[in-house]
């Protein structure tokens, strides 16, 4: 599956779109631990100490935040789905 990364994130993986490998019927939270599994410098970045993404992180699946999907992390992925990860970003 295709993960879009911005900011900060394109930086520790070096490029701004990466892959990963997913089961089939594989949901958000698998996603998360797949990329922290492919890319372990994302794990502080990513993770909280319970390995769920930081409440500052926004993930998006096909233009929408995550958290406000029906089954949030717990959304099963499909392969054409769009997945993109945000840092914060703040602006002075």
């Amino acid at each position: 599956m295709e993960i879009n990364l911005y900011a900060t994130l394109r930086l520790i993986v070096g490029q701004k779109t990466i892959e990963v490998e997913l089961k089939p019927g594989a949901n958000a939270q698998n996603l998360i631990e797949a990329l922290v599994a492919k890319y372990p410098s994302m794990d502080p970045e990513l993770l909280d100490k319970n390995r769920r993404l930081l409440p500052q992180m926004k993930m998006f699946i096909n233009g929408r935040e995550v958290i406000y999907l029906e089954n949030q992390f717990d959304y099963e992925l499909r392969p054409d789905d769009t997945i993109d990860i945000f840092p914060p970003v703040g602006s002075g």
